[in-house]
């Protein structure tokens, strides 16, 4: 539902800024009237809306996107930029879709097939990026790995019996081992209950598709059925109650066996005394063990690949071409692909020599939508970050979509670059939360991260439509989904404006989003509000087309 607002008219006028080489002049932006006022749209969005929403212009569709086809008509004709990679550490990227194949990064120094490291950054035959994972899919989840990694050492033994050097290390395992129990208790508690109902819905369905003669019914259909036995009102009570949550009773069923398949996923990412990294052969926990993965970029299972292809597609997808969709950026902009997020948590090992990688083989833009709250190296992880920013690399992040707030030091969620709440190791680093369609109390998605200090800026991220495996199209959500719209974003300023740095493309993103003070809800609680300016550093949502302005002063 959209509650109307008044129409006002939003005008910012962005102030010439100076711009030196190591220390640049401070971005100063004076801003008239922010878009608290601003009405919202009225209908719901149309198909085509829903589709393109985070391309669209608040002003003008009264929709929260960020101005990326207005950019396009009125900013880009006549300009021309030049090619820039940006890199995707995910879960992979189906390279030969309709809509990304023509935007995938090719190594320029590497000859494909010939089995040799012609570029000899240690890669053989690296020819569209990395893949850190191998043939793995599924992986334990942080906390897991920590309980296998020192359950010989620490179980059973109460923190007097542990050395003054080891606690920090003892506390983090207590805490993993009470949070996993918890949470695997509670799945297999689901599971069992899933189970049954699926079983109690099959049965009854049989029974009454055969009575009423076909396999689809409506819940009037299924109520007309007359003089039905003690029994069939049983097996009509229980298919009654399923359709409050499904037009149909063989969608109910498709629907929970899905459920059911996610729920045993989960349960092998609690999994304990398991081993999915064997099959790698190398020692996660040394970083100078470099050698391992392959260069197939989509993984096994191209399936697998459903995230990482919907970020590319976010970010590139080809502009124009008639189908599919249109990313934020065109064709200037190049994907490196570089796999090394599996179904479970990544490692922090490969999340660093990804990072790596990519600035080595020229990415100027990282997009990392991905995340876990129990790190065992992420100092690591963090030396990479302060890489990237030593050579003129953006990171963009995805803040995670938990509906937790990023300062309590509780919520710490990795990868970051936050020495503490207030100071930053790296300048580059860019942490996105997400917006739903609705402007307004609504406009903050239910699922996304927060932060006065952990959050820079929030894009779209809910409802998003976008490239998946195998030449479709899927509508996702998440923080997964904002982070590659501002990246989007970066990489064309990138483009355009080679001379920037990517520091100064950072402060471009900041300073010329579109503030927002009004109260929001947040966790998609009505009951829980905040002013919408306390929930990152910004209290702004990207816009493109204001980027450009401000860097049009800056070039």
């Amino acid at each position: 539902m959209h509650p109307i607002f008044k129409k006002i008219t939003l005008v910012i006028i962005i102030t010439t800024f100076v711009v030196a080489c190591d220390a640049p002049a401070p971005l100063v932006t004076v801003v008239q009237a922010n878009v608290d006022s601003n009405p919202l749209k009225i209908s719901p969005l149309t198909e085509a809306q829903e589709k393109s929403w985070a391309s669209k212009d608040l002003i003008k569709d009264t929709i929260p996107g960020m101005s990326i086809e207005k950019t396009y008509t009125e900013i880009l004709p006549g300009k021309s930029g030049k090619q820039t990679i940006v890199a995707v550490i995910d879960s992979g990227i189906d390279i030969n879709h309709e809509d990304l194949k023509n935007v995938i990064w090719t190594n320029p120094k590497e000859i494909a097939g010939n089995g040799k490291d012609d570029d000899n950054n240690g890669y053989i035959d690296d020819i569209h990026g990395w893949n850190f994972l191998g043939d793995i899919e599924t992986e334990q989840l942080e906390l897991a790995r920590i309980i296998d990694r020192y359950d010989t050492e620490f179980k059973g033994k109460t923190v007097a019996q542990i050395p003054p050097n080891k606690k920090k290390t003892f506390d983090t395992y207590q805490k993993a081992r009470a949070e996993r129990n918890k949470k695997y208790g509670e799945l297999q508690q689901i599971n069992q209950e899933y189970t049954q109902i699926l079983r109690q819905v099959k049965a009854s369905h049989n029974v009454v598709s055969k009575k009423i003669g076909k396999e689809t019914y409506t819940l009037k259909e299924l109520k007309a059925i007359k003089n039905p036995s003690e029994e069939l009102q049983n097996h009509m009570a229980l298919l009654s109650q399923m359709f409050q949550y499904e037009d149909s009773i063989p969608t109910f069923i498709k629907n929970i066996k899905g459920d059911l398949v996610q729920i045993d996923s989960q349960l092998k990412n609690y999994a304990l005394e398991v081993n999915y990294r064997k099959v790698l052969g190398d020692n996660p926990y040394d970083i100078t063990d470099t050698s391992y993965g392959n260069n197939q970029v989509s993984g096994p299972d191209i399936d697998g690949a459903k995230h990482g292809t919907h970020v590319g597609g976010i970010i590139a997808a080809q502009r124009g071409n008639g189908i599919g969709m249109n990313g934020v950026a065109n064709r200037n902009i190049k994907l490196m692909v570089l796999r090394a997020v599996p179904g479970g948590d990544e490692y922090d090992k490969d999340i660093a020599l990804a990072i790596r990688y990519a600035v080595d083989n020229g990415a100027k833009v990282i997009n990392t939508s991905f995340g876990k709250y129990y790190a065992q190296n992420p100092e690591w992880v963090y030396d990479a970050i302060k890489y990237a920013a030593k050579n003129d690399v953006l990171i963009v992040n995805a803040a995670g979509n938990e509906a937790l707030n990023l300062d309590d030091p509780s919520n710490r969620v990795y990868p970051n670059d936050q020495l503490d709440n207030i100071s930053e190791m790296s300048d580059t680093f860019l942490t996105i939360g997400a917006l739903d369609d609705t402007y307004g109390s609504e406009v903050v998605a239910s699922f996304s991260n927060y932060g006065k200090s952990n959050v820079d800026i929030f894009a779209p991220g809910e409802h998003i439509w976008s490239t998946t495996p195998n030449n479709t199209y899927e509508f996702l959500g998440g923080t997964s989904m904002a982070a590659p719209n501002v990246a989007g974003i970066a990489a064309m300023l990138r483009s355009y404006y080679p001379k920037l740095k990517a520091k100064r493309v950072k402060q471009i993103i900041i300073a010329s989003g579109l503030p927002i003070t009004n109260a929001v809800i947040i966790g998609g609680d009505p009951s829980k509000r905040a002013k919408f300016n306390e929930l990152s550093k910004s209290g702004k949502i990207a816009n493109m087309y204001n980027a450009f302005k401000l860097a049009e002063l800056n070039k």
